[in-house]
């Protein structure tokens, strides 16, 4: 992942307390208190990164059956982040990834820094079950684990029983999805020792052509 965005070494030790500093998910219908994100869109076309106004993440119940057809507002990223050169370097990192997939041309990103934790006894990464997110590529990036049992990958692909499972456990392993072939998930977490605090942490970015999704 350093490499394929050119990162300094060590920008995840100066991005790692972003993560013990997330607000609430406000929106889980499933009455969890398990999730803690914030959330920042950019337009990224070559080398060039515009963050756009905070907005609303949308999805069609299509692709999110729990959560999709109702905007929600999330906490933004922190400024210090979105001025970040390295931060600028990821996006176009994984642009050119997206690039490479369907050919050069503008993204829409939108990034989303997740903490889930055991505050209820289990946390659930993806309570939606295995989906798609309505884009081209996805890029799931381990921040951390702690104390930690679960949490594993599932990825099926579209056009038949074929699937891999594993689980992400290096800092800054990076899972890459096509999302118009595969549909994912990961299994629910919960604490190795039960008497400590335990989550998971990632920090996933999704990039689409055309337009930010939208009602």
């Amino acid at each position: 992942m350093h490499r394929l965005a050119g990162l300094p070494g060590g920008t995840l030790a100066r991005w790692a307390p972003i993560w013990g500093d997330l607000p609430p998910d406000e929106h889980l219908r499933d009455g969890g208190r398990y999730r803690r994100r914030r959330h920042g869109c950019f337009v990224v076309d070559g080398a060039e990164v515009q963050p756009v106004p905070h907005r609303a993440h949308w999805q069609p119940v299509e692709y999110n059956a729990l959560h999709g057809g109702f905007e929600r507002w999330f906490a933004p990223l922190p400024p210090a982040l979105v001025a970040d050169p390295a931060w600028a370097a990821l996006l176009v990192g994984l642009a050119g990834v997206a690039g490479a997939l369907r050919g050069p041309r503008r993204w829409f990103v939108e990034a989303h820094p997740f903490r889930i934790d055991t505050t209820d006894g289990i946390g659930r990464p993806t309570p939606e079950g295995a989906h798609r997110d309505g884009v081209d590529l996805v890029a799931v990036l381990l921040v951390d684990r702690h104390n930690v049992k679960g949490g594993e990958t599932r990825v099926f692909d579209l056009r038949g029983p074929q699937g891999v499972r594993f689980t992400l456990a290096e800092p800054w392993s990076v899972l890459l999805l096509d999302d118009e072939r595969v549909i994912h998930e990961s299994t629910p977490i919960q604490p190795e020792d039960p008497a400590r605090p335990a989550w998971r942490d990632t920090l996933v970015i999704t990039l689409r052509q055309g337009s930010f999704q939208g009602p």
